[in-house]
């Protein structure tokens, strides 16, 4: 892996770097300049300026995913992108802990997420990372953890004597000096799934973390397919063979939200399951959480709140009632009418909006475009304020296909429900 200056920690691997980089607070963008010109007149070298203050943002972005942890913790930048949330990494640690599993290889540790959850539940953990910068970093983070060790080698040639798990997390990102570019075949990663499924072949218990959009001709025969969201965000799926592997379990969705955990599972294989009936849209609108759309659960969903699909295609659920679900985020229809611009421009005027949030699926329209049209307090094409007034209200739009027709449908967000995801502008 190619790494781009701002990810060379040796100048941290010092008792100046170390010292110099835990006296900093959380980092602040704007203050940036004006600190780095500090510690240079302090006498610190250029060197360590620039990678103590890549690192101090690094902690501050790694936060979200790290929490407390974050603030003792070393990071690349690629590494931080691909490392799973602390929480999600508690998780897996637990199918392992649960199997009975006393020795997990994690091979392609990266910045070493999963060992440390894996160490902090007693498994001994040998961390396997071919990068020299990342398994550097993957040390520092592992201190604590006496039953842990870091090895810098290739995941594909560590021997596996005394090993009964393997945790992998393939490299699905590529970095130069110019950034990180995500790979998406599966032969491409590193490893490749091939080897993954040698592993689960010779019988060891074994869980990989793939990207979330692996299609469904992807994922292996004979194992759990688990897609993972986390405040609404699809986060990864990962596949679980042998020990790790639920029985009964091919395809699941675990939702992580505010409210705690949720999990909808199948014993079918995908394509198969129940088939939900398709209906007119009225009453309510459910939108499936991605991890439900993601592992082919919406008619499940469907059912479990009494309704339907409003096409075969679509995974948006219409029901008479108002039904409180994990797996959906629920609004009110208040009205459905035919995709038309010109209409839309007249409906904005007639009900004085100035707010509005545009949700679609099934249909190439392009909220942010269509926003502009319809917002009377717009930009124009020239990059002009057409000098309209804009209303005050705020309305919720869900642009979508209904067979061959597209239709715009009003909805009330309904509070409470799980997380909405939607592009808002104002006017």
């Amino acid at each position: 892996m190619a790494h781009a200056p701002q990810d060379q920690i040796a100048p941290l691997l010092t008792p100046e770097g170390w010292e110099l980089l835990a006296s900093l607070g959380p980092y602040q963008e704007e203050k940036s300049f004006e600190l780095n010109s500090a510690l240079r007149k302090a006498g610190h070298s250029p060197e360590l300026v620039s990678a103590v203050l890549t690192q101090s943002r690094l902690r501050t972005k790694a936060a979200a995913k790290f929490g407390e942890f974050a603030r003792s913790m070393l990071f690349t930048q690629a590494g931080l992108e691909q490392a799973t949330r602390l929480n999600v990494a508690a998780r897996h640690a637990q199918r392992f802990a649960e199997a009975g599993v006393r020795h997990v290889a994690d091979l392609g540790c990266g910045l070493a997420a999963d060992s440390l959850a894996l160490a902090s539940m007693d498994i001994n953990v040998t961390a396997v990372e071919m990068d020299e910068t990342t398994a550097a970093c993957a040390t520092v983070n592992l201190i604590p953890f006496p039953n842990a060790t870091v090895v810098h080698a290739d995941a594909t040639a560590v021997p596996l004597d005394g090993i009964d798990g393997v945790w992998l997390d393939p490299a699905r990102r590529v970095t130069s000096t110019s950034g990180t570019k995500r790979i998406w075949d599966p032969e491409a990663f590193s490893p490749p799934l091939s080897f993954v499924e040698g592993l689960a072949a010779s019988g060891l218990a074994v869980g990989v973390k793939m990207g979330p959009g692996m299609p469904h001709e992807s994922v292996p025969a004979g194992c759990e397919a688990q897609w993972v969201s986390v405040a609404g965000d699809v986060t990864e799926v990962a596949l679980w063979f042998n020990a790790v592997r639920r029985p009964g379990v091919r395809r699941a969705a675990l939702v992580l939200g505010a409210r705690g955990a949720a999990e909808l599972t199948s014993g079918e294989d995908f394509g198969a399951g129940p088939a939900a009936p398709v209906g007119p849209v009225g009453g309510y609108l459910y939108e499936p959480d991605g991890a439900v759309i993601r592992a082919g659960l919406v008619a499940d969903v469907a059912l479990q709140l009494g309704g339907h699909l409003v096409d075969e295609h679509i995974a948006y659920v219409c029901a008479p009632e108002l039904v409180d679900t994990p797996f959906a985020r629920a609004y009110k229809v208040l009205d459905v009418m035919p995709y038309n611009v010109k209409a839309l421009k007249a409906w904005v005027k007639a009900e004085g909006i100035g707010v509005l949030d545009i949700k679609k699926r099934g249909t190439a329209v392009t909220p942010e475009e269509l926003r502009r049209q319809l917002l009377p307090g717009g930009k124009s094409a020239a990059g002009k304020n057409s000098g309209k007034k804009a209303g005050t209200k705020t309305a919720t739009l869900v642009l979508t296909r209904i067979g061959e027709d597209r239709v715009a449908i009003v909805v009330e967000p309904v509070p409470g429900t799980a997380r909405e995801e939607t592009a808002t502008a104002r006017a």
